[in-house]
């Protein structure tokens, strides 16, 4: 029989890759309390397995009893001073405790194991107690080991997109089959507002946290995670994964709109087409996984107003004007591009500026003009910038090219022909568009939608 449970543990060690020599020692740990149990145990024993026979050994250990009142001493000042002076005192109750003489431990007498005989006292029909308690032993420390190399596995991969299956849902949390065994909590605060998770669903999610419990890992997962929109766009978009197109930003407001920002670092890869994909194809099977959630899809740009203009598409912007030491952008938008900017409730706005990192102060021309008479804005002559005036009478906010006294936009360049830098002489009064669609490439939506 002994061969047969030392044939079991290394058979079940190899095949759930656990440690043998730690199925041993618990193996001994608990046969030694099965033995203790027995009548007439001897108060101080050891039980040890041959790790090539199989065959266990149960050994008395007779200490001296100057050596075991040592010992006992020894533990009991070392017990009082971790307790302190409530040591003998229930904590529950605050009723004091009967004192009970502690059992030693044996790691300690392995220091006088020359003092310490040993004698063979193994029970006749230890065979049989060895048979039953090894298969619980076992079973246990199976399930424990599989639980810690679960834990292992899961808690670097927080942030990671994960596919599961719905097993079940209430009020509370959908319970997510990641695979055998193994489940996730996708609670209601994690969850988007308005998506269904029907059983043996499956559904896609970012790991947000895994934490260690007594029955496993516990591992929490999200819809809601701005990473989730990231880890999305890698899968479906192959110059995302392989690191020539980079998502620098993602703003979201699940279940409604999302902004990303994406910047190329390979020259000739341009990052809007390549999440859009051939006729919208990447980004239309990520706005799938998302149900519908609508995606903006934003070029980035070093220079902060190009940047914040870009960021409030679909609406257009005639002009920003941007305070840098306040990381504060002023944004001017036709009248009939107001609304838009803002967005329903203002989501567009604040989209736009989680994205950037700026405040985002949205202005239309009418109102604009006015509080400029009102109150009078002062310009700051710099070195460097354009000098075309506007049709409102300022002067535009981008840097000149070099060599040139305009920016690069057509119809400043354009001024280099006439007399005078007024743009109104040049368009016939109509203005001209500061900050708006550049050599960037237009901003990409899911609906198709340009800026």
């Amino acid at each position: 029989m002994s061969r047969e449970i030392l044939d079991a543990v290394r058979g079940l060690a190899a095949e759930k890759n656990i440690s043998s020599e730690k199925l041993m020692v618990a193996l001994e740990d608990a046969l030694l309390s099965a033995y203790k149990k027995t009548p007439g145990a001897a108060p101080y024993a050891q039980v040890t397995m041959d790790r090539d026979l199989g065959d266990f050994t149960v050994w008395e250990l007779r200490i001296p009893p100057e050596l075991e009142e040592q010992l006992i001493k020894e533990q009991e000042e070392e017990l009082a001073a971790s307790a302190g002076e409530f040591a003998n005192v229930d904590p529950e109750t605050g009723e004091v405790r009967e004192v009970v003489e502690p059992e030693l431990d044996l790691e300690k007498l392995k220091e006088y194991e020359d003092q310490i005989e040993r004698v063979d006292v193994t029970p006749g029909d230890f065979g049989r107690i060895a048979a039953q308690t090894a298969k619980q032993v076992i079973l246990q420390r199976i399930r424990e080991a599989e639980r810690d190399m679960m834990f292992e596995e899961y808690r670097d991969r927080v942030g990671e997109l994960i596919t599961g299956i719905v097993q079940q849902s209430d009020s509370r949390y959908t319970l997510v089959q990641l695979r055998e065994r193994v489940e996730a909590l996708l609670p209601k605060s994690e969850q988007v507002e308005g998506e269904r998770y029907d059983h043996s669903q499956r559904i896609k999610a970012v790991i947000k946290d895994v934490s260690a419990s007594t029955k496993g890992p516990s591992i929490i997962v999200s819809r809601r995670d701005p990473e989730l929109i990231r880890s999305l766009f890698e899968l479906e978009v192959p110059e995302i994964a392989d690191g020539l197109v980079e998502i620098t930003n993602v703003a979201r407001e699940p279940g409604y709109r999302s902004k990303i920002a994406v910047v190329s670092h390979v020259d000739g890869v341009d990052p809007v087409g390549a999440c859009v994909g051939p006729r919208g194809s990447r980004v239309r099977m990520v706005v799938s996984e998302l149900r519908g959630e609508k995606i903006d899809i934003i070029p980035y740009n070093d220079e902060p107003a190009r940047f914040v203009a870009k960021a409030l598409s679909p609406a257009r912007v005639r002009e920003v004007l941007v305070d840098d030491d306040g990381r504060q952008a002023t944004v001017i938008v036709p009248d009939d591009q107001l609304s838009l900017a803002i967005g329903r409730e203002g989501q567009n706005a604040r989209l736009a500026a989680r994205l950037t990192g700026w405040r985002i102060d949205i202005r239309s021309e009418t109102e604009f003009a006015s509080e400029e008479s009102d109150l009078g804005y002062e310009e700051e002559e710099v070195q460097g910038r354009c000098h075309a005036i506007l049709s409102n009478g300022r002067r535009c906010p981008n840097a000149a090219l070099s060599g040139s006294r305009y920016c690069g936009l057509d119809a400043h360049q354009a001024l280099n022909a006439i007399e005078g830098d007024e743009v109104a002489a040049l368009t016939g009064g109509g203005g001209t568009a500061v900050a708006e669609a550049d050599d960037a490439g237009p901003t990409e939506s899911s609906e198709g939608a340009t800026s």
